[in-house]
């Protein structure tokens, strides 16, 4: 068996469109997760503003009345065989349904502020007895004629993904990028980084804005790489007409005194003596991890060449638990000047 929308607003098959509404604005105001602390009002909240998506646009409502929930979202074997292929599935935000349906601003602010849904905020399963059919009544603006079209909620929030504000469509502010400054020791072991932003928040009559500073926490993860973002959904600037941007840190590389970064890869520059180079050396090298490991080479050296050591770079981001390696680059000293004796004896010793 489907969802039973009509059951889901209270309502009977049959319902005008104005009963529809009007049992949705009931319904919606009693389990606004706001003010509905009750397990699964969220959810609830949800299916009931599912109901009056279907409910309140005549299309959707005569396929559900012909064929029920299965017909409307076709569902194999959905009890309508020979009727029309129809593939619906909710994809709207309830919360902004809701918005939209009290014409962008918050009915709570005022309402639960005078008492209009009997004194108990708006709580859970309680308030079966509440009379919250017409809530603006007491302010005298029965059947929201006095509220900018209210009750006359217009099916635009499935078109046009903004709310609207006084007849405008809110858009969504661009994103706002900041970077985030790691040091390798840091993406080595990861870290918790205090972000603090400052930003305007409107005041609770949905007109006036204030500034406010808010600390947003983002978690280092071992071996994130450069560039990494991390999105802090809708925390940009709020006002009357925009739906807030998000906030988005991006991962900057510290430039670091010993090593550079390639990938989950160190490059640590070894600078020796061309003596070195030609005899062989051993080299003490520093790790991330504040060790200290010897490398040495009995071979030639030429200039720009690399020894690998495994497993002495960053964590793998994918795989934290692996790491990448540490990649000796020799840089070769030559001498300023040789002495003459120096130079007969190397012209005697090295080959042509």
């Amino acid at each position: 068996m489907g969802k039973d929308y009509y059951k889901v607003l209270g309502i009977p098959k049959g319902s005008s469109e104005d009963e529809i509404k009007k049992a949705y604005r009931k319904q919606a105001l009693r389990y606004h997760p706001d003010k509905n602390k009750s397990p699964g009002a969220e959810e609830k909240f949800k299916e009931i503003a599912e109901a009056y998506d279907v409910l309140s646009d005549s299309k959707k409502k005569d396929i559900y009345d012909r064929y029920g929930e299965e017909g409307l979202k076709g569902a194999s074997g959905g009890g309508c065989p020979n009727g029309p292929t129809y593939n619906y599935t909710f994809h709207g935000d309830p919360h902004a349904m809701f918005a939209e349906f009290f014409g962008g601003r918050s009915p709570f602010d005022q309402f639960f502020q005078h008492g209009g849904v009997g004194g108990g905020g708006g709580g859970g399963g309680g308030d079966d007895d509440m009379d919250i059919d017409d809530p603006f009544a007491a302010f005298g603006m029965g059947g929201m004629g006095g509220m900018g079209g209210m009750g006359g909620f217009q099916r635009s929030f499935k078109s046009r993904p903004g709310n609207i504000h006084g007849g405008r469509e809110r858009k969504k502010d661009p994103p706002v990028i900041h970077e985030l400054k790691v040091s390798l020791e840091e993406v080595f072991s990861g870290c918790t980084k205090k972000m603090k932003i400052s930003r305007k928040r409107l005041n609770a009559d949905r007109c006036s804005m204030r500034n406010e500073d808010k600390i947003l926490t983002v978690d280092i993860k071992r071996g994130w790489k450069e560039g990494t973002k991390i999105t802090f959904p809708r925390e940009g600037d709020e006002t009357p007409t925009n739906i807030p941007a998000d906030v988005v840190f991006v991962v900057k590389d510290k430039a670091h005194a010993v090593f550079r970064r390639d990938g989950s890869d160190v490059i640590y520059p070894a600078r020796i003596s061309l003596r070195d180079a030609l005899c062989g050396c051993a080299i003490s090298a520093p790790t991330l991890d504040g060790r200290t490991i010897t490398v040495t080479s009995r071979d030639i050296i030429k200039p720009g060449m690399k020894k690998r050591i495994v497993g002495e770079g960053l964590p793998l981001s994918k795989c934290p638990e692996k790491r990448g390696d540490m990649v000796v680059e020799f840089v070769v000293k030559f001498p300023e000047k040789l002495g003459q004796s120096t130079r007969d004896a190397l012209g005697q010793i090295l080959p042509p």
